[in-house]
């Protein structure tokens, strides 16, 4: 039989200065500060987006609508027109209606709808985040009259 000698060996485990820590946590302020006007502006432009491909959704429901039944809805009706069966039984309904569910704004407004429009036949818009006619950028209103 052999015999196992051990000796105790002191362990030395080496940790982070305070400077050390200081240094990372001044790096990670530093590329912050700058990747974070960054998003926040790819954040306002999905929002302006948004707003663009929603309103696109909705001119194609309201053209077939006014396939089925010859005309848009009425100001009155609204673009619940789109995703409410009508009371009205010389209206013609799709299965499933024009929409599953009316989108709201970026914001959470619901779009707005005239019919006639003051910008064309029948207007489809968004008063933007500010929930006022008028206003710039974001605040601005967005409509189909806007959209390329």
């Amino acid at each position: 039989m052999t015999s196992r000698k051990t000796s105790c060996q002191a362990v030395h485990h080496d940790g982070f200065t305070l400077i050390e820590i200081m240094v990372v946590v001044v790096i990670l302020g530093i590329l912050a500060a700058l990747i974070a006007p960054n998003v926040i502006n790819r954040i306002d432009d999905a929002q302006a987006v948004k707003v663009l491909q929603d309103i696109r959704t909705i001119e194609s429901a309201l053209k077939l609508y006014r396939l089925d039944n010859f005309r848009y809805p009425d100001t009155e009706d609204g673009l619940d027109a789109l995703v409410t069966p009508p009371q009205d039984p010389s209206v013609r309904w799709p299965a499933g209606g024009y929409l599953d569910r009316l989108p709201k704004d970026p914001w959470d407004q619901p779009y707005l709808y005239l019919h006639p429009g003051n910008q064309g036949e029948y207007d489809v818009y968004s008063l933007g985040r500010d929930g006022q006619q008028g206003g710039e950028g974001l605040d601005a209103d967005v409509g189909n009259w806007s959209i390329d």
